[in-house]
């Protein structure tokens, strides 16, 4: 049974996402409604096959960019419009299967439970995951933590999580990062320092190979590169807002104390 909102949607960029693009969308939208796909420049036909889908769904929508800006340009895109309309928060998922659609509801409920909070997908992988993508998140995470004092981030780069809008908004109209791969940890740390805490629930991830109609567009010397620089900023940020990340982490334990 599809849930329906109002303040509550699901954003899912996508960029030649391969053959599970449908029945992602499908399990979705068999979840929640609405279901709002951005097509980043994809030149895979997929644009056409999600437009075709759309149009006997009114559950669901189709944004078409031009051409690739990133995962995280997309998402802004998504967000821009759907703030317009009114809606005050976005669940975002990857449009390759990889993440648990039938989790959707729980998620929406834990940001509705606690609409101030950004709910944090926590993996759990299964055993087929690819042991250099599992091993090496853990110097993003743990740069992540050092970044915003260990204010709960569980994991920093899975894009399985829901945003409250507006704060994101503000954040990437005010700097000019944060468009491609760099999105979700970049969004996070930001996020921590603007003051909206993490909640963290699990959720498995899938790594599917190719034969079974897996598509990877990660590259490990370009996109670590990227996570190597955006992490070079985001310290020197960390640097700076020091003693204000300090006087907000005393207050919270002591609160916590009384």
């Amino acid at each position: 049974m599809s849930h329906t909102s109002t303040s509550h949607l699901v954003l899912i960029p996508s960029y030649n996402p391969g053959p599970k693009v449908l029945a992602t969308i499908r399990a979705a939208r068999a979840q929640w409604a609405p279901v709002w796909v951005v097509v980043d420049g994809s030149n895979d036909g997929s644009a056409e096959q999600l437009q075709a889908l759309a149009a006997g769904d009114p559950g669901m929508k189709v944004i078409v960019l031009p051409e690739n800006r990133g995962k995280g340009s997309a998402v802004l895109e998504g967000m821009q419009q759907a703030a317009a309309q009114g809606f005050t928060h976005a669940l975002t998922m990857d449009s390759d299967g990889q993440h648990p659609a039938d989790l959707i509801p729980a998620f929406m409920a834990a940001s509705q439970a606690e609409r101030q909070k950004m709910v944090l997908g926590k993996p759990v992988f299964d055993a087929d995951a690819p042991a250099l993508r599992v091993n090496g998140r853990k110097v993003s995470n743990g740069w992540a933590n050092l970044e915003t004092l260990w204010m709960g981030i569980g994991d920093s780069l899975y894009g399985f999580r829901v945003y409250p809008i507006a704060p994101l908004i503000k954040i990437m109209r005010a700097n000019r990062f944060m468009r491609r791969f760099d999105f979700d940890p970049e969004a996070v740390v930001r996020l921590c320092w603007a003051g909206v805490k993490p909640l963290n629930i699990d959720a498995p991830v899938r790594y599917f190979r190719a034969d079974e109609g897996g598509v990877s567009h990660f590259r490990y010397l370009r996109d670590n590169s990227l996570l190597t620089w955006m992490h070079t900023r985001l310290f020197l940020g960390f640097l700076l807002r020091l003693p204000q990340l300090i006087w907000r982490r005393l207050s919270t334990l002591s609160g916590k104390k009384c």
